[in-house]
């Protein structure tokens, strides 16, 4: 059974890693998927594939640090796919992650703002713009990208925070959001073999033996989560925050190693 047929989604930061396996994973289980991502070729390469699978799917280009970008691809989203006027899933994929300063103190305001203002405030913008149309689909459901650095310290302040703050948002979104209908949740990754981890293979391999599932995730892994989530199989489920680590933050598996 497909899950999301007659069901229009949006998602950002889909041109690659977890944005672009969602966006598959959502076409195949019937969703007619807005794929967009600051890079629009990037976007259309992932809906051509989705075409060429037999998927529904368009790309649009959006920059969610701006909100006229923001309301351009939503309102393409409903006029394009849907006749009710409607949209049923948002996925809040985009961030900015910047290096940390080698002391706090020497941290950059302008690399700050950014992490915050894409991974943080871009959801917001998004959400604010999608609100209207999931309430009339009836069954609407937002699924924002959070990250384990939201829940305990694995560095990068910025957008550590930010992933902090957006786990706030999805619990008091989904609070004034559920009487209307639409469910918020988040999926907080751990370490996921995307194209940020490109050219780095020996230490993904190193981090398998800190996940006690003995390996990082796949962004085929995230999407499966976000799936859920976003469908009726989870439709007394939202402000829910879920990990989908490899059990990274239930066990310290580098001290227990070290424990024996």
């Amino acid at each position: 059974m497909k899950r999301f047929e007659d069901h229009v989604a949006l998602i950002t930061a889909a041109g690659r890693g977890i944005g672009a396996a969602t966006a598959h994973r959502l076409a195949e289980e019937g969703a007619s998927v807005l794929v967009t991502d600051i890079d629009e070729a990037a976007a259309g390469k992932i809906a051509a594939s989705i075409r060429e699978q037999g998927g529904t799917a368009r790309e649009f280009g959006c920059d969610v640090g701006d909100r006229d970008s923001v309301e351009a691809a939503v309102a393409y989203a409903v006029e394009t796919f849907d006749r009710r006027g409607a949209l049923d899933v948002l996925v809040n994929n985009a961030c900015a992650c910047h290096p940390d300063a080698a002391l706090f103190e020497e941290e950059d305001d302008e690399e700050w703002a950014v992490d915050l203002d894409i991974t943080l405030t871009g959801a917001y913008r998004c959400a604010r713009a999608a609100l209207p149309y999931l309430v009339a689909s009836g069954r609407g459901a937002i699924v924002n990208i959070g990250s384990v650095n939201g829940i305990q310290d694995f560095g990068n302040h910025a957008y550590s925070a930010a992933k902090a703050g957006l786990a706030s948002l999805t619990r008091t979104l989904a609070g004034h959001a559920g009487p209307r209908g639409v469910r918020v949740n988040l999926v907080a990754p751990g370490t996921v073999r995307t194209t940020a981890w490109a050219g780095r293979d020996e230490q993904l391999d190193a981090m398998r033996e800190l996940y006690p599932l003995g390996r990082v995730g796949e962004p085929a892994d995230i999407a499966a989560a976000v799936a859920f989530l976003a469908s009726s199989d989870a439709a007394w489920i939202t402000g829910a925050v879920l990990p989908v680590d490899g059990g990274t933050t239930a066990v310290s598996s580098g001290f227990m190693a070290i424990r024996g």
